[in-house]
């Protein structure tokens, strides 16, 4: 589709939904009044930056279905957030809801050479999170054999993948060092499996993380972006090109000045903010991700015209301000990552140091490692403490704990440790 017939069509659907909402929804019609908007002020992509954000605490406060736009008798499922601090986060679903989730799952997948021939196993957790179930939609639209595994029980992921011939495997990235790493105790050479590409989303990873994936498993790591507030996965996805697209005919994305909260341009760094475009269930208008990116109009070698998003490089609620200084777990994640001795696996601790926030961190090395001695192994924790330094500018001590000390994952790693309540 040319840039044009996009806008043409993104306006469209905005008009629709911002009425839609406006009509049934009284958070949204409350919204739109007090910054003295109504749906009739949107006569250009750009008029859409006058009216209201969403941010995460409004669907809290609207728990269950406040900002649900159709009847119960319309909806055939409801997903829901881990919902660990505070109330969960609800994503219902109409038949259409769930017909273009599938759709943007599998145009996903297709770019990433899924094929119908493919085995692919689906080692998502399958539930209330968006993940299992909606990779299950796209590998089915696509045709292809699946295995829903869910996750956990990592040898029979792996025997699973062996026996059944498995050759596209769906999971987070940090399940995906799990599983290579039994794989590799288990005396098994991914390598020499069938598998070749990997679907990993869910959780943030660095650059540097896709390339210890691709080459512990011997495969092609593609990405997934999305959201449980928009429609779960199939938000944004990359090509065989390695550009990370955004299905903009179904969310129409902006990027905004974190402090001034206005728009700006294509090119610069900013939050993401997204707008439903085809939903019926439940939309949202303006919803602030957090995430830390900007957006590109160039043209991609894999010849599709969606807009370009850059990986997200952090969230604006998880920088953490040390020392005045702001750092991204991710600016972190990818200094670990340059050293081989260095196994992907890691928390990093934030505490109080008399009146400032502090932080440490904690590794491990790779197992051959060890036998090295003590001496070796903190010479190492400094070198990667400098390099730290180096990027983030601030000294950030490093421990290396023993071998298999850090839980692993088979869903989202929990890589911050907020100590500053306890310790207080």
């Amino acid at each position: 589709m040319s840039v044009e017939a996009m806008r043409k069509h993104q306006l469209g659907c905005l008009k629709d939904t911002l009425q839609r909402v406006y009509e049934k929804i009284p958070f949204y019609k409350d919204a739109f009044e007090k910054k003295g908007v109504k749906p009739a002020d949107l006569e250009s992509l750009d008029d859409l930056s006058k009216f209201p954000f969403t941010v995460k605490t409004d669907l809290r406060d609207n728990y269950p279905f406040g900002l649900c736009t159709e009847p119960m008798s319309n909806l055939v499922r409801i997903h829901a957030s881990s919902g660990t601090t505070g109330k969960p986060i609800t994503g219902p679903y109409t038949a259409d809801d769930m017909h273009q989730w599938g759709e943007c799952m599998a145009r996903a997948m297709w770019a990433q050479s899924v094929r119908p021939d493919d085995i692919a196993q689906n080692a998502y957790g399958m539930g209330l999170f968006t993940g299992g179930l909606g990779f299950l939609l796209g590998f089915e639209r696509v045709g292809c054999a699946v295995i829903p595994s869910g996750s956990g029980q990592t040898e029979k992921q792996i025997l699973l993948m062996e026996d059944l011939g498995t050759t596209v495997v769906g999971c987070t990235p940090t399940y995906a060092l799990t599983i290579a790493e039994r794989a590799s105790q288990m005396g098994k050479d991914l390598h020499k499996f069938p598998l070749r590409v990997g679907l990993f989303g869910a959780e943030p990873w660095s650059l540097e993380m896709k390339q210890k994936i691709e080459s512990r498993m011997g495969i092609s790591a593609q990405e997934h972006y999305g959201l449980t507030e928009l429609m779960g996965p199939g938000v944004g996805f990359t090509c065989e090109a390695g550009t990370l697209h955004i299905n903009e005919d179904h969310v129409f994305a902006e990027v905004i000045d974190v402090d001034t909260e206005q728009p700006v341009g294509l090119g610069e760094k900013g939050e993401l903010v997204f707008t439903s475009l085809q939903r019926q269930a439940m939309p949202m208008v303006r919803y602030r991700t957090r995430d830390i990116t900007r957006l590109q109009r160039s043209k991609c070698a894999c010849g599709r015209t969606f807009l370009n998003m850059e990986k997200v490089t952090g969230r604006s609620d998880d920088m953490m301000i040390v020392s005045g200084v702001n750092v991204f777990p991710s600016q972190i994640e990818s200094v670990l990552m340059e050293f081989e001795a260095i196994e992907p696996q890691y928390v990093i601790h934030l505490f109080k140091k008399g009146y400032i926030d502090a932080i440490r961190v904690d590794t491990e090395a790779r197992a051959e490692h060890y036998d090295k001695g003590k001496e070796y192994l903190q010479n190492l924790a400094e070198k990667v403490s400098a390099k730290i330094q180096a990027v983030v500018g601030i000294r950030v001590p490093v421990t290396i704990l023993e071998s298999k000390s850090i839980p692993r994952s088979v869903g989202k790693a929990k890589r911050i440790l907020d100590e500053r309540e306890v310790m207080a």
